[in-house]
C-alpha cells in the first residue's frame, strides 16, 4: 500500500513562509509524477505545483514566483517551499503521486492571516 505522509503546514502571517514536506513509502521515481493540490471548502481541488520523474516543474498561475517544488530521491520526499503566502493560499494541501493511479496524503491545513 502507497503511502503519503505530509508535514509542515501551520499558521503564518500574510507574506510569510513555510515549507510543506512529503515523504513517500517507495521511490519516488516510481512516480510519472508528484504534486501539491490544495482544497478549499466548497471549492474546487486545484493542482498547485508538480515534479514529473524527469525533473520538469510547473505550477499554476496564481502561485508562480512564489512557491517551488523540489525534491529530495535519496528521502523519498517532495517539499513545496511557499514563500510570500497570501490569506487566498489559505487550503488544505495534499500531497499526490501518480503511478498505476492517483494517490495522495492526509492532507496538511496551511492557514494565512494576520
Amino acid at each position: 500500500q502507497v503511502q503519503l505522509v505530509e508535514s509542515g503546514g501551520g499558521l503564518v502571517q500574510p507574506g510569510g513562509s513555510l515549507r510543506l514536506s512529503c515523504a513517500a513509502s517507495k521511490n519516488i521515481f516510481s512516480f510519472a509524477f508528484m504534486g501539491w493540490d490544495r482544497q478549499v471548502p466548497g471549492k474546487q481541488s486545484e493542482l498547485v505545483a508538480y515534479i514529473t520523474n524527469s525533473g520538469i516543474t510547473n505550477y499554476v498561475e496564481s502561485v508562480r514566483g512564489r512557491f517551488t517544488i523540489s525534491r529530495d530521491n535519496a528521502k523519498n520526499t517532495i517539499y513545496l517551499q511557499m514563500n510570500n503566502l497570501k490569506p487566498e493560499d489559505t487550503a488544505v494541501y495534499y500531497c499526490k503521486g501518480v503511478s498505476d493511479k492517483a494517490y495522495w496524503g492526509q492532507g496538511t491545513q496551511v492557514t494565512v492571516s494576520s
